[in-house]
């Protein structure tokens, strides 16, 4: 059984909730040696800090080894080397791989080839499971629930890869989704056609104020990335529309948490980061736990093999 994380999508309802389970296990005692005598390899081919760190961290923290780069240009990539004789070679040397990939559907072609598991940490525009399962981690632990939420997503839905991954594993449980993009970054077509594929409801909105966001249960902040852009005289245009700033919280619900994938901008004022609302970093904090329990169950440790756990350290 290839046991690799390539999209959220694969995952049933029944899968995600077992994995917050096993997240929130994880968040209660994170140093373990569940992984003692693995090895971890992180090939990083596109730029990240808190995706690689965190999984770094949760394989450290559950005491396995960790190998890889975080600069393509060390490899033998320089020198012509194929993706797919990088994945065999590192496969000699490890017993999972967590790749970052610049190319949509690399994770997908690796995870074909690779005698061992593959974690999609980002592909291109594509997709971002590792993300989406902190986000719906984060989601489920500031209200309660992960059923009939109203869900804003904001900025850019065009190339948003975290956005796109959060459509598809949310549709289990009943959310409404707004959408709100400039018409540059709306949320590409074939993701509203999944949507009506999956009696997902969704509404697009072109206003950005405070009777809008007085109907969010969570507003998921996204930066306009610079990086994909070809025509950065597109990018000057669009990278403004629509900026969170403390007035337009004033009809907030009491429940709002604004979430946000990081790096940001200038999309969120830095005052709001001291009101309630904000749970960006906690967000980010949670990538840790998520992330060490998408590494046990790609290496096919159960959740009743973490709750029988006596490495626990500390």
């Amino acid at each position: 059984m290839n046991r690799s994380l390539v999209t959220i999508a694969d995952h049933t309802r029944e899968k995600i909730e077992y994995l917050i389970q096993m997240a929130t296990e994880f968040e209660r005692h994170p140093n373990r040696r569940l992984l003692e005598g693995k090895v971890v390899a992180t090939l990083f081919f596109e730029p990240s800090t808190r995706t690689r760190l965190s999984f770094e961290t949760a394989a450290n923290r559950l005491g396995a080894r960790v190998i890889g780069f975080a600069d393509p240009k060390v490899t033998s990539g320089t020198k012509g080397e194929t993706l797919k004789d990088t994945i065999m070679m590192v496969s000699n040397y490890a017993d999972i791989i967590v790749m970052r990939h610049y190319l949509e559907g690399a994770a997908r072609y690796a995870s074909e080839v690779a005698p061992v598991p593959i974690v999609n940490a980002g592909d291109g525009a594509n997709q971002h499971p590792s993300q989406t399962m902190l986000d719906l981690y984060s989601i489920y632990k500031t209200q309660g629930t992960l059923d009939n939420l109203n869900i804003f997503l904001v900025g850019d839905l065009k190339y948003g890869r975290t956005v796109h991954s959060l459509i598809m594993a949310m549709r289990h449980f009943n959310p409404t989704f707004h959408f709100i993009a400039p018409d540059e970054l709306q949320m590409p077509q074939h993701y509203k056609d999944y949507c009506h594929e999956h009696s997902i409801n969704y509404v697009e909105h072109k206003e950005f104020d405070a009777d809008i966001i007085s109907q969010a249960d969570i507003l998921y902040m996204t930066r306009v990335q610079r990086e994909r852009f070809t025509d950065l005289i597109e990018y000057e245009r669009v990278k403004d529309s629509y900026l969170l700033k403390m007035p337009l919280l004033a009809k907030a619900r009491k429940n709002l948490k604004i979430l946000h994938p990081l790096p940001r901008v200038n999309e969120i004022e830095y005052a709001i980061d001291e009101t309630p609302h904000a749970y960006y970093f906690q967000q980010a904090g949670n990538g840790l736990f998520a992330r060490q329990a998408l590494i046990c169950d790609a290496l096919d440790i159960t959740l009743e093999d973490v709750l029988k756990d006596t490495t626990i350290i500390g």
